[in-house]
């Protein structure tokens, strides 16, 4: 696709030009964790790809071309590193780099680094896409389940929270099985997957929070994970505050963190000991601005030098001189509005009454599927590209978004329809949501314009449509929105996903799958539905070699979705950059969660 650049030249640019050696991004939204393994958002994720390092990196805009990074070559079946069938990566660790804190780095550290991630493993997080491949399970509490037969992770202690005496040779087993998949050999480290599996160069590469390389020694020293199997299980899953490197860096990228103030900021500066070469910028930092009108103001005085610019506002920067503005770029991103089908009612005020009788609704509200198509059939997707994203934006046919293997373009979509609406809700809950009524609070995180507008559309649709429809919009930081998604608040939650890796079952996967991503936020109800219809078909995919034949199953699976509805699809978007003119140095790769600053200077020239 291709994508057009538009300059607006001044004069005035050379005085312009302000804190040459400083970069400052006016954002909205705020950065949830600076732990890489704990990191699934990409506000964190913009942070951690500049302070930490992966094995190997995306070679510059490429999605299928490699370059080393930490490892010294990238590994393939031409150059021995890749053996077994593509069960076993090979990949030599680089030597004399050191991290912010002087340690120099290690291959123990490379294998304590995905160790600790699959171990960390935290609800809803992304050390999945390392314990699929590594050992055959998406979560550390599925692989405890069935090795060692027990309901629930919660069984294996006593009240005071110590690991019952006959779980421990099971536990030490399991953690034999995670010590096994990632090895030290020399100045190597290898990798020993329990089959094939195409895209785990791509889960290794920069920008993946995940694969990060940490220092064992920093970590432990911060009361981390020891790196032994000695109650390994007391570091899985933790609370986010809790956790040792939740507001810590120490990586051996090109800056490091010098402040996190919640809320407001993250300042880095360059880290002046960097292996390759310092950076060209000084300082970066990352503002949250909330306000689309205090961010356009930063911007035309030169005290923003990017910012983060709602699709409709564009047109009011268009004229301002010295703004660089790049649109048209392909995204491999999609945004769901997702139906809690388990909402927690204790002390939830989004919930009205907790009842279905016209002030509320029940927790299982959204596991009546009348209820999700209903709300399907609100939306008004002609309407909202239009007006919101000025045409560029697609209606999703499906999960798996444009530019990917199984993207159906003829597959089927809900359309904005009131009469089918009403249908639907008719006969949600036998009748009783049409004649009951209904009330609910949905939020979404204050600045972000797209989804305050997905929102209202969704409830003046609701409230044209029945008059007992009554749907509260409210606008909370990023933190609380996280928090309450995570605690089972929220009746509905809209979500972006930016690809991991650019393959369908990285769409798939955390949508539809019973152990994705956003099924441990969509409720046990979800999960069971996803079970049964989307598990067995997402397994079988994963298996086929066949492009063809498996981009035949993803359009099955897109099928019952559509049938289904456990979500509603809002959009793919086509990407927008906005800058200063003195900016230079920047590129474009989907892969990536934010700015790279390593690339990045600033120039009146």
């Amino acid at each position: 696709m291709s994508f057009a650049v538009i300059l607006v030249f001044s004069s005035l640019a050379i005085a312009q030009l302000k804190n040459p050696d400083t970069i400052v991004i006016a954002t909205i939204g705020d950065v949830s964790t600076l732990d890489p393994h704990f990191s699934y958002d990409t506000a964190s994720g913009e942070i951690i790809y500049n302070v930490y390092e992966n094995l190997i990196a995306y070679k510059g805009e490429s999605l299928t071309e490699f370059v080393p990074l930490l490892a010294t070559e990238v590994p393939s079946f031409e150059n021995g590193l890749i053996k077994d069938g593509g069960k076993t990566y090979i990949f030599p660790i680089r030597k004399g780099v050191k991290f912010h804190n002087g340690y120099e780095l290690t291959p123990e550290d490379v294998a304590y680094s995905f160790k600790r991630c699959m171990i960390l493993d935290r609800s809803g997080g992304p050390s999945w896409m390392l314990l699929d491949p590594l050992l055959g399970y998406e979560s550390i509490k599925d692989l405890v389940r069935d090795k060692l037969k027990v309901p629930s992770w919660e069984d294996l202690f006593t009240q005071d929270g110590k690991l019952k005496p006959e779980y421990e040779k099971g536990m030490r087993e399991i953690y034999e099985m995670i010590d096994r998949a990632v090895e030290v050999q020399d100045d190597k480290v290898v990798f020993r997957l329990v089959k094939p599996y195409p895209p785990f160069l791509n889960i290794l590469a920069q920008g993946a929070g995940w694969s990060a390389i940490v220092s064992k020694k920093w970590c432990v020293e911060q009361g981390d994970w020891p790196g032994t199997p000695d109650e390994w299980w007391k570091y899985h899953d933790p609370q986010k505050e809790k956790d040792p490197l939740y507001e810590k860096m120490n990586g051996t990228g090109p800056f490091k963190l010098v402040e996190w103030k919640k809320g407001e900021y993250v300042k880095l500066e360059r880290n002046e000991a960097y292996w390759r070469e310092p950076a060209k910028i000084r300082q970066v930092v990352i503002r949250r601005v909330d306000e689309w009108a205090t961010r356009r103001m930063l911007l035309e005085k030169g005290d923003a030098d990017a910012v983060y610019v709602p699709r409709q506002y564009l047109p009011q920067i268009e004229k301002m001189k010295g703004i660089r503005i790049i649109r048209g770029l392909p995204t491999l991103a999609i945004e769901v509005v997702l139906f809690n089908f388990n909402i927690r009612v204790e002390g939830n005020a989004y919930i009205g009454s907790g009842k279905l009788d016209g002030e509320g609704i029940p927790s299982d509200f959204f596991s009546d599927v009348h209820v999700r198509k209903g709300f399907c059939y609100l939306f008004d997707w002609d309407t909202y590209i239009k007006e919101v994203w000025n045409g560029e934006a697609l209606q999703p046919t499906g999960i798996v978004p444009k530019g990917l293997l199984g993207y159906d373009p003829n597959g089927p979509k809900y359309s904005f329809n009131m009469e089918k609406a009403k249908e639907e809700f008719m006969k949600a809950w036998n009748g009783e949501v049409w004649n009951k009524g209904f009330k609910f609070t949905i939020l979404y995180n204050a600045g972000n314009e797209e989804r305050r507008i997905a929102a209202e559309m969704l409830a003046r649709n609701a409230r044209k449509l029945n008059p007992k429809f009554k749907i509260e919009v409210r606008g909370v930081q990023w933190s609380t929105y996280l928090s309450d998604l995570t605690k089972g608040n929220l009746p509905l939650f809209i979500m972006g996903w930016l690809a991991d890796y650019p393959d369908p079952h990285n769409f798939v996967q955390p949508f539809l799958g019973s152990k994705g991503a956003f099924m441990a936020y969509q409720g046990r109800n979800a999960v069971d539905l996803a079970k049964i219809e989307f598990d067995p078909l997402i397994e079988k995919a994963m298996e086929i070699v066949d492009p063809k034949d498996r981009e035949k199953i993803y359009f099955e699976i897109q099928r019952k979705e559509f049938e289904h509805a456990p979500h509603i699809l809002l959009y793919q978007a086509m990407g927008v950059h906005v800058s200063r003119t003195w900016i230079k140095g920047w590129y474009y790769n989907p892969m990536r969660p934010g700015g790279d600053f390593y690339s990045l200077y600033k120039s009146a020239d």
